[in-house]
């Protein structure tokens, strides 16, 4: 079984930094973040909440849709930088939206989070013949946990929210999900420290590098290393499966990381880089909601149309990769 996207929506902070703004507090430079990244600009949440970016999103892409709230049977979000611990977001969305009767939970895949999610409501839609429609929501705010004294890593991410309403469909669909938990070391941040009122001294060590609560922690090489295999192991795991190729594609809307990552994946995968949807360099890296957006940006100026094969391919901290490959 396949999917149909019945509408999609997105969100972006009215906040843009530009790389020369970058320069005020940090130690670089336009041609320095350009060269390296392919980004030139991004937009960062000030006073917006994760939960109204993926509110915002989702009244989008309900309203492209044409369907009634109630009829949504299911709502995952993704983030990795959610404004609760608990409740999830995608139960704050669904009370927001009016959404009653509804399954909602969050997933968390780091930047695959998307692909992940895609591929989770599918096999609800595929298994549970009452559901009509689901809501998968991506929403991010990396901008709030970055490391401003660590230049390499901070001037790459932006925060935006993307939304997408499916069903099911008869139309071509593939998938493939992996994770290499080995390199979980080499991305992440700390979720919270324990109270001082529970806190025994120890002298544990869990083997991650230290780093302040809630701020981001990269290297970039070994993520570097990594994403540039994962992408074409991923898309290609998922086109064995339907017996297509490369060729076949006509479109592959890639996670949004670096452009360096980008240009060695097409020479990879033996394909130009004019069939890659690229974004980053006025979004950024805005992890999970990275693909929809760029797919929502290539819908609107008219690049995606129906018909198209499309190739979904997400990597980022776990370390996670997957692909889905559907007609749009």
């Amino acid at each position: 079984m396949g999917i149909n996207i019945l509408g999609m929506g997105s969100y972006l902070p009215e906040q843009i930094l530009t790389n020369d703004d970058f320069k005020k507090f940090v130690d670089t430079n336009d041609e320095w973040i350009r060269t390296r990244t392919g980004i030139q600009s991004r937009h960062m949440s000030g006073w917006e909440p994760v939960w109204y970016m993926a509110k915002q999103a989702a009244l989008d892409a309900i309203s492209k849709a044409g369907i009634d709230p109630g009829d949504i049977g299911l709502v995952i979000c993704t983030t990795v930088t959610p404004d609760f611990l608990t409740p999830s977001t995608a139960s704050i969305i669904q009370y927001e939206l009016g959404i009653e009767n509804a399954a909602a939970f969050d997933l968390n895949a780091a930047c695959s989070g998307f692909v992940y999610m895609m591929d989770t409501a599918r096999r609800f839609l595929e298994t549970d013949g009452s559901m009509k429609y689901a809501l998968i929501v991506s929403s991010e705010a990396l901008s709030r946990f970055m490391d401003y004294e660590d230049r390499g890593t901070c001037i790459l991410f932006g925060d935006g929210a993307a939304a997408a309403v499916i069903e099911r469909s008869d139309k071509m669909y593939s998938s493939f999900l992996g994770s290499d938990g080995s390199g979980a070391r080499k991305l992440f941040a700390r979720n919270c420290s324990v109270a001082p009122q529970v806190k025994v001294e120890s002298d544990f060590d869990d083997g991650f590098p230290e780093k302040p609560v809630h701020q981001l922690y990269q290297d970039g090489r070994e993520v570097y290393k990594f994403a540039v295999k994962a992408l074409p192991k991923a898309f290609r795991s998922a086109a064995e499966k339907i017996g297509v190729t490369s060729a076949d594609i006509d479109w592959f809307i890639p996670h949004q990381a670096n452009i360096r990552i980008i240009e060695t994946a097409a020479k990879s995968l033996e394909v130009s880089t004019d069939k890659f949807i690229v974004t980053i360099d006025h979004h950024g890296n805005t992890s999970s909601a990275s693909i929809p957006l760029a797919l929502c940006e290539a819908l609107e100026n008219g690049r995606v149309t129906r018909g198209q094969k499309l190739a979904l391919v997400g990597f980022g901290a776990g370390l996670t990769y997957g692909s889905v490959i559907i007609e749009y």
